[in-house]
């Protein structure tokens, strides 16, 4: 197999491939339900070839890592913008606690095992699984005033000690947040997720693709207790919290579009649009006349996503927004907050930047898009013009530098990227008329941008990481346990004790701080609920900024 070894050493192009698909490959294989996933599948991957001595391009991981913060930034903006407001004053204290907790704690192992920069980044980034700090603490390393070799050599550090405690920073949080968290406050975190829902009016219970449809339409001839009514009239009889429309009439061979005011008679032939429970319940006025009516339920629908950046609205809840608008023939199906889909009921308050999954008449979508804000459809184009003006402006930003007290401080060209992808996203949360990036193409941004740095780093890293791993890989594990876990016991005594958060948001806080998707899910699992999402969204955009500055100032002053 020698020929391989040298055909990668001779085309390390094609090493990072065989990387990538390694590591695709391990980030899959489960054991008793868990899997490492693709990025961290990667960095393993690329440190067992790297033991070949396959030398990467100058720069290439770099344009992978700041697309990767592009992407992170433009999914995460109008909620790192949204949490500079008052009202999340509470949530962005306690994602500042657990970061600058664990960036202290990583602080004070500095001091008592005079560990090097890049060692207290790596392990500082791993243990908050935080791959944007991995990312910036290697660009502040191959900055340092050192010789090369010195330069080099901190920046395995950062990636052997990242490799070394990034399981741990991983799996923990995943069992301690559902399992000890909530013993922490007391609480069953089932039953206080049950009570913040039916405090909402509503349920947010987890789901997933079932043959089950929460929109139905079916017909009804009208019986003579109704010769007369109007539209409006005949809605009403459903109960108030089981809303359903009468979208098209038959009457005789016509088929006639619906309005409020329409006078409706005995014998005419409507189509009911509702909820699936609204329908079925013993409440639905007309259940005992339902009719086939393949014709008349035929209506055409659009499904669109609604971009609310109206500032009147933002800030008011679903039910106050529906009866101000006078919203027909139309139904939300999912609420998206940064990305992630959100439990909502009538009382759930909207901001701007939210994402609203509709169902409805087109006539009526566009209606209701024009008065909140925009309606993004199904597209596959993307606006690379937007993307990558985006990475270099950010990048030429983070370039300028200071020189004080012997240290050469920067933003950085990843942080300034970082910056860059929240302001664009914060932007594109009230002003998402111009660029279009499809949700499914900064996904991949995300995913390939991490998976191929990390990759890189592996490679460049390998053979170097055997030799730490003997000489202090168990004090690295020990100091990754304490600070994956002390973090999130003091935010979560001080969340629930002192500022009173409601639990299961807490929990999502926490989760989004230590930028733990993982987390959040196991949490959604245990809760039964989406509730934690909550907390999650604006933690997670704070910690990332937080953690990678973290990162940048430990190889600084660690140097």
């Amino acid at each position: 197999m020698a020929w391989l070894g040298d055909a990668l050493r001779e085309n390390p192009e094609v090493a990072v491939f065989l990387v990538l698909a390694l590591g695709a490959a391990i980030g899959r294989a489960r054991w008793r339900g868990f899997q490492l996933g693709t990025a961290l599948g990667s960095l393993v991957a690329g440190l067992v070839v790297g033991q070949l001595g396959i030398t990467s391009p100058a720069g290439t991981k770099d344009v992978f890592f700041l697309l990767f913060l592009f992407a992170v930034g433009l999914r995460t903006g109008a909620e790192f913008f949204r949490s500079l407001r008052s009202s999340a004053v509470p949530q962005l204290i306690l994602t500042c606690i657990l970061c600058v907790t664990g960036l202290a704690l990583t602080w004070g192992f500095v001091r008592a095992w005079n560990l090097d920069g890049g060692t207290a980044a790596g392990l500082f980034a791993g243990a908050m699984t935080n791959s944007t700090a991995l990312g910036t603490a290697t660009d502040a390393a191959a900055g340092l005033a050192l010789d090369a070799a010195a330069r080099a050599r901190m920046a395995d550090n950062v990636a052997t000690a990242y490799a070394l405690t990034y399981l741990l920073g991983l799996l923990l949080p995943v069992w301690f947040l559902p399992a000890v968290g909530p013993r922490l406050m007391r609480v069953n975190l089932i039953e206080v997720s049950r009570d913040f829902e039916q405090s909402l009016g509503g349920n947010a219970r987890t789901s997933s693709n079932t043959a089950y449809r929460p929109i139905v339409v079916r017909g009804y001839r009208l019986p003579a207790a109704f010769e007369g009514l109007t539209v409006a009239e005949v809605e009403h009889r459903w109960p108030p919290e089981s809303r359903a429309i009468v979208a098209r009439v038959r009457r005789g061979e016509a088929l006639l579009d619906a309005t409020p005011g329409m006078q409706l008679h005995e014998g005419d032939v409507v189509a009911v649009a509702g909820r699936s429970a609204a329908l079925i319940d013993d409440t639905n006025p007309l259940e005992d006349y339902e009719q086939h009516d393949r014709g008349l339920l035929e209506i055409p629908t659009v499904s669109a996503d609604l971009v609310l950046t109206n500032r009147s609205l933002a800030g008011r809840t679903l039910r106050d927004i529906v009866d101000g608008l006078g919203a027909r023939g139309i139904f939300l199906l999912a609420l998206r907050r940064a990305g992630r889909e959100l439990p909502f009921t009538a009382s759930t308050i909207i901001e701007r930047g939210d994402v609203l999954s509709v169902s409805g008449t087109r006539a009526e979508v566009a209606r209701v898009a024009a008065e909140i804000g925009y309606a993004e459809y199904a597209t596959t184009s993307t606006d690379m013009l937007l993307v990558a003006g985006t990475v270099a402006l950010g990048a030429l930003i983070g370039l300028p530098a200071l020189t004080a007290g012997g240290f050469r401080i920067s933003v950085s060209s990843p942080v300034g990227v970082l910056l860059a992808g929240l302001a664009l996203g914060h932007l594109r949360s009230t002003s998402p008329r111009f660029g279009r990036i499809p949700e499914p193409a900064a996904l991949l941004f995300e995913s390939l941008g991490l998976s191929a740095f990390l990759a890189l780093v592996g490679l460049q890293a390998g053979p170097a990481a055997i030799a730490a791993v003997r000489t202090s890989g168990v004090s690295l594990i020990a100091a990754g346990v304490v600070i994956t876990l002390v973090p999130h016991i003091v935010t979560i005594l001080i969340g629930h004790y002192l500022i009173k958060l409601h639990p299961a948001i807490l929990l999502g806080l926490c989760a989004g701080a230590g930028t733990s998707t993982p987390a959040l899910a196991a949490l959604e699992r245990a809760a039964e609920s989406r509730v934690p999402t909550i907390g999650y969204g604006m933690a997670c955009a704070v910690g990332n900024v937080l953690t990678a500055v973290g990162g940048t100032l430990l190889v600084l002053t660690g140097s």
